[in-house]
C-alpha cells in the first residue's frame, strides 16, 4: 500500500515541496504533469511521488472537483531523533495551518503531536 495526497486547485507540488525540505532525506523523484488537452489543468501534478524520512507519497492534482479536502482521520507518524527535531517538525508543519493535537503528553507517549 502507498499513502496517497490528493490535492485540489494545483497545490500538489507546493505541498511537495514544502514536504521534502523538512527533511534532510527530502526529494521528488518521480513527478508526471497534466498535458494540454488531458482532464487535469495542464502542469499541474497528474502523480508525483515524494520521499521523506525514509518514506514514499504519492500526490496528485485531481481533475476532479469534490466536494471535500483532507481529512483528519489520517495521519504519517515520524520519529524524531530529539526533542529539538520534533519541535522544529511540529513549528514547520504547524504553521499556517490548523493543530488538532497540541505537542504534549497524551499519557501513551511522552511527547505527542
Amino acid at each position: 500500500m502507498q499513502p496517497f495526497l490528493m490535492f485540489q486547485g494545483r497545490h500538489a507540488e507546493k505541498a511537495m515541496n514544502f514536504y521534502v525540505s523538512l527533511f534532510d532525506d527530502g526529494e521528488v523523484p518521480e513527478v508526471t504533469r497534466w498535458q494540454k488537452g488531458e482532464q487535469g489543468a495542464e502542469g499541474s501534478i497528474k502523480l508525483a511521488r515524494l520521499r521523506g524520512a525514509g518514506q514514499s507519497v504519492l500526490a496528485s492534482d485531481s481533475p476532479v472537483k469534490h466536494a471535500f479536502d483532507f481529512t483528519s482521520s489520517w495521519s504519517f507518524f515520524v520519529d524524531c531523533a530529539s526533542d529539538e527535531e520534533q519541535r522544529r517538525l511540529f513549528a514547520e508543519l504547524s504553521d499556517g495551518g490548523g493543530v488538532l493535537m497540541p505537542l504534549d503528553d497524551y499519557g501513551f507517549s511522552k511527547r505527542f503531536a
